[in-house]
């Protein structure tokens, strides 16, 4: 029986890539591909799939809630996240939400099958860096606590982006990004935006 894979990325060569990479190792897969969230409910809704692989950056979509949606209107379906973003720096927050693991775009081609191989047959796929992640999940960071908009928010502060420049980013207005920020002040229990960037440096929360 071929296995059905829904692959969701915006970017056409790099679905295309790892397409390839899988159809190569993998002879009884079917992959479909989607570009954005509306696109990828409509395949789940017609189809049923045996392995989600969802990047975090998608137009329109704020990569970890279209996770947590997908995970709630089908919890039986695995989703393995493959992201631009460093794993210590999203890992955690994706297995929180319902991943069942975490390859980055900059792996090997084979730690993507084997990650895809073992979401086919019902495993986790653990890779070294989401290890630190589990442990940091039974020990959660301060920041563990921000909501994904708030995390979101607090990343780009760590970047040094003003508040009109994230809101500019985000589509946000000036003052709902300030909210956000005083929000993740009061959270982290920190009072400047230098202390934001400190924090942000110094938890690995920027590349």
């Amino acid at each position: 029986m071929r296995r059905s894979i829904l692959l969701v990325d915006d970017h056409p060569v790099v679905r295309q890539g790892i397409a390839r990479i899988l159809a190569t190792a993998m002879l009884d897969i079917r992959i479909s591909e989607a570009v954005d969230g509306p696109s990828a409910f409509e395949h789940l809704r017609t189809a049923a799939y045996h392995l989600v692989l969802l990047d975090l950056t998608l137009p329109g979509d704020n990569g970890m809630s279209l996770l947590r949606r997908i995970h709630r209107e089908f919890p039986a379906t695995p989703i393995l996240v493959v992201s631009m973003h460093p794993a210590d720096q999203f890992a955690q927050r994706a297995l929180q939400a319902g991943a069942i693991g975490y390859v980055t775009k900059d792996s090997d081609p084979q730690e993507l099958v084997q990650a895809a191989r073992v979401a086919l047959s019902g495993g986790r796929y653990v890779p070294a860096e989401l290890r630190e992640a589990i442990r940091q999940a039974e020990d959660p960071p301060a920041h563990a606590d921000l909501s994904d908009r708030e995390y979101q928010v607090l990343r780009l502060i760590g970047t040094g982006r003003t508040v009109s420049e994230i809101g500019a980013e985000l589509g946000l207005s000036v003052k709902t990004v300030s909210t956000y920020r005083a929000r993740i002040l009061e959270k982290l229990q920190l009072r400047t935006s230098a202390e934001l960037i400190h924090y942000a440096i110094v938890n690995k929360l920027v590349s």
